[in-house]
Formats: C-alpha cells, sequence, structure tokens
C-alpha cells in the first residue's frame, strides 16, 4: 500500500516506515551470511576466506545497483510527494531501461576483469579457484540484483516498506535451505553456495518486478507518460551517480584493505571474513534507515513541507541509537558465539581476530549511526556534494590509516583501529553539513 510521509507525527510515520526497512535489510544481509556460514561450516576455512575475497569486489556491483535504487527512489519519492504522477512513472520506467543498460555493461566488464581484481587483492593461491568461481556465478546473476533494488527503491518512494520486507523474508529463508541442500546433498562446493543465491534472488526479482509495475498501473493519471526521459535522466543520475561514486570507492577502499589483510594469511583473513558480515549486517540497517529518512526528507520537500524534515532527522536519530544498544551489547558480549556460526572451533587464530574486530569497531556504532542518519537528509534534499565531501574523507583516512597503523603496530589490529577514527571525523562533517541544510528550513513543520 502506498503511504503519504508528509501526513502525520513525524517520528511516528518515520519508525512505522524504517522498521520494515530495517526488517527488510536483516534479511538482504542473511544472503551473504547465509553463504559465508555455510561455506566455512560445511566446506572449509579456505572457502570462507575465498566468499570473503569475492565479497569485496561484489561491493563494486551492489554500488551500481543501490545507486539506481536510491537515485529512483529519492526522484520518485519527490514527485509523489509533489502528486506529479506522469513524471513519477515515467522516471520508473526511465530507471529500469538506463539500469538495463549498465547492467549489461557491467557484466562484460565483470567477466573480463575479476581474475585481475583477485590478483590485485593479493589473493592466496590456495583459494583463488574458489574466489574466481564464487564471483563469476554472482556476475551473471547482476540483472537480478539491479532490478530486485530498482523495484525494492520504488516501493519505498511510494511509502510502502512492508512489501519488499516480505520478499525478503521469504527469499531469504528460502536461501539457506537452497545453500544446505546445494552443499551438502548435492556436492556442489562453493558454486553451490552462488547458485543458491542466484535462484532465490532471481525469482524475488521477477515477483517484485510484476508487483511494481501492477502497483504504477492503478496509479491513474491524465496526461501521457513517456518510457523514457533524459530530463528525468539526468535528475535521477544527479542523485544516483554520487551515490554510486560513494559506494564504488568505499568498495575499492575494502579491496585495498583486503589486500593489507591477506598478507597476514588465511586464518586471519578469514576471522575478518566473518566478523566483516557481522559489521556490515549492522552498517547496511543503518544506511538503510538513512534511506528511509532520504525517502522521508524527499516527500516532504516535494510537498513543500521541509519543516518537517529536521523532526524527521530526530526520530531516526533515536531509531539509530535504540539499535545500536543491542547489537553492542551482542557483538562485544557474545561476539565469540556468533563467529563461531561461521568458524570451526579449531580455528583459534581467525576466532580471536574476528573477536578483535568486534570489540574494537562495536563501541563506535553510535557515532556512524548519527552520520548515515544526517546523510540520509543530505541525499534527500539532493546536497549530493556535501554528502560525496564527508563520505569520501571516511574511506580515505580508513585506508591511510589502515596501512599505517598497521606497519606501526605490526599487527591486523591496527586495520581494526582505521575504522573507528576515521568514522568519528567523518560524522563530524556530515553534521556539519545537516546543520548547514538546516538554516534553509523553517523552524516549524510546514
Amino acid at each position: 500500500m502506498n503511504k503519504d510521509l508528509t501526513q502525520g507525527n513525524p517520528q511516528k510515520v518515520l519508525w512505522a516506515f524504517c522498521m520494515p526497512m530495517f526488517g527488510s535489510i536483516v534479511f538482504q544481509q542473511l544472503y551473504n551470511i547465509a553463504d559465508s556460514l555455510v561455506a566455512g561450516k560445511f566446506i572449509g576455512e579456505n572457502a570462507l576466506a575465498a566468499v570473503g575475497n569475492s565479497y569485496n569486489i561484489t561491493l563494486i556491483f551492489i554500488a551500481f545497483a543501490f545507486g539506481c535504487n536510491i537515485g529512483c527512489s529519492v526522484i520518485v519519492s519527490q514527485l509523489f510527494g509533489a502528486k506529479d504522477y506522469s513524471a513519477m512513472k515515467s522516471s520508473v520506467y526511465t530507471t529500469l531501461i538506463a539500469g538495463g543498460v549498465l547492467c549489461a555493461a557491467l557484466i562484460l566488464a565483470g567477466l573480463l576483469s575479476c581474475d585481475t581484481l583477485l590478483h590485485l587483492m593479493k589473493t592466496q593461491e590456495e583459494i583463488m579457484a574458489d574466489s574466481s568461481l564464487y564471483l563469476k556465478i554472482y556476475i551473471w546473476g547482476l540483472p537480478f540484483l539491479f532490478f530486485y533494488n530498482i523495484a525494492t527503491g520504488i516501493f519505498s518512494a511510494l511509502g510502502d516498506s512492508k512489501t519488499p520486507f516480505l520478499f525478503l523474508a521469504v527469499s531469504s529463508g528460502a536461501n539457506i535451505f537452497v545453500d544446505i541442500l546445494f552443499v551438502r546433498a548435492f556436492s556442489m562446493g562453493i558454486a553451490g553456495v552462488a547458485w543458491a543465491t542466484f535462484l532465490c534472488q532471481g525469482i524475488s526479482c521477477i515477483v517484485s518486478l510484476v508487483l511494481v509495475l501492477k502497483r504504477l498501473a492503478a496509479i491513474r493519471t491524465t496526461e501521457h507518460t513517456c518510457l523514457f526521459s533524459w530530463i528525468l535522466l539526468k535528475k535521477i543520475a544527479a542523485i544516483a551517480v554520487p551515490s554510486i561514486l560513494q559506494q564504488s570507492f568505499i568498495s575499492v577502499g575494502n579491496m585495498v584493505i583486503q589486500g593489507c589483510i591477506n598478507g597476514f594469511g588465511v586464518s586471519v583473513a578469514a576471522g575478518y571474513s566473518a566478523s566483516v558480515k557481522l559489521n556490515n549486517l549492522v552498517i547496511t540497517s543503518f544506511t538503510t534507515i538513512g534511506n528511509g529518512i532520504s525517502n522521508f526528507s524527499a516527500q516532504n520537500l516535494g510537498a513543500q513541507k521541509p519543516g518537517r524534515i529536521k523532526e524527521g532527522f530526530r526520530a531516526g536519530w533515536k531509531l539509530v541509537w535504540c539499535l545500536c544498544v543491542p547489537f553492542c551489547v551482542l557483538y562485544i558480549g557474545f561476539g565469540k558465539y556468533l563467529l563461531l556460526l561461521f568458524l570451526n572451533q579449531g580455528s583459534a587464530t581467525a576466532l580471536l581476530t574476528g573477536q578483535q574486530f568486534l570489540w574494537i569497531l562495536s563501541p563506535f556504532y553510535f557515532i556512524i549511526s548519527i552520520k548515515l542518519a544526517a546523510d540520509g537528509v543530505l541525499r534527500g534534499v539532493s546536497a549530493m556534494g556535501q554528502f560525496m565531501a564527508s563520505t569520501f574523507l571516511d574511506l580515505i583516512l580508513r585506508v591511510i590509516l589502515a596501512f599505517l597503523l598497521s606497519g606501526c603496530m605490526h599487527s591486523a589490529i591496527g586495520i581494526w583501529c582505521a575504522w573507528p577514527i576515521s568514522w568519528t571525523i567523518a560524522m563530524a562533517l556530515s553534521v556539519y553539513f545537516y546543520q548547514k541544510q538546516c538554516r534553509l528550513f523553517p523552524s516549524q513543520p510546514s
């Protein structure tokens, strides 16, 4: 059901909208977590490290899909808030066409360059074959990744966060079952893990696209709807390209850091692979709440009610801090047991590596969550230059500090310390930019 985010109590509206989005991203992360869990438990430590290596490259493709999602979502939200339904539909069709062309180009580029990228990351020879196989199967499934992300972005723009949640709840549960079936029953190894994701994400994509098109058909318009608009594409690209660059640079930075981590051996790489999945569950959850704040901000900006945006940010801040508490307690107090879902008891080095990573990063979730909430407002009001500046600062500092601190400390712990330092500095910049935007808003909601 479509929902107008410009009416009602901002905190109640935002929380009701964001909580299904949080549930959705938890299930979305289960795709990757399930791959690592099955690989580590049923195939071995090398397979877990291989999935972890490949994951850093898959994040580049996810960055492009996410950019299409947020670009379409923000523009559709603004047009939906303004009740310009003809242009809203045109923006959806334009994104689907442009996204298909971009996806085809990425499949070709990915297949040609994946082995080279794995070598640049200093992937160990014993996991190179598995990493390459997993990655190539993943690349063939990119159309499902792209169009599914576009569909969920459209649902969110229309104020419907429950439908994507239901899709992901079913498909993620199915993915775990199919992972185990392909690996244990059919003995497909690392290929079984990849094909399970391919199959389940494909079904979700097709069903979600059908429902999106039906939802759009139910919205009546009096004007002709263009199937493709260069003007709307430019508006979408103005949001999508900075988001793609942001996520891509983060992915490239993670690949550089992965190369540094690989220098400490397969066990450290496996421990990092397990713990970073748990960390990404948190960060992606905060980012998703930030996307909800973007939709809320964009709809209210389109409806010329910018005063509600500040209340939305405060409500989002409270929400992400409520999520920080259980994650911190869980990772600091029970991180070992969560890591053992991926690792065997005998993997002492890998287990200790994962615990140290979680212990160092967890307390700083309160810091990064504020940054991502502020980034949500900046995206929603199309302040993309400021959004990119704080994000790139975070990434550049993290990469530089990872190499400097690991060299000084002669330990991977130096790499883990780079995260909280860069998060803190980037958060301060994001909040400064948010406050600067607030001066343009009226003090009371419109």
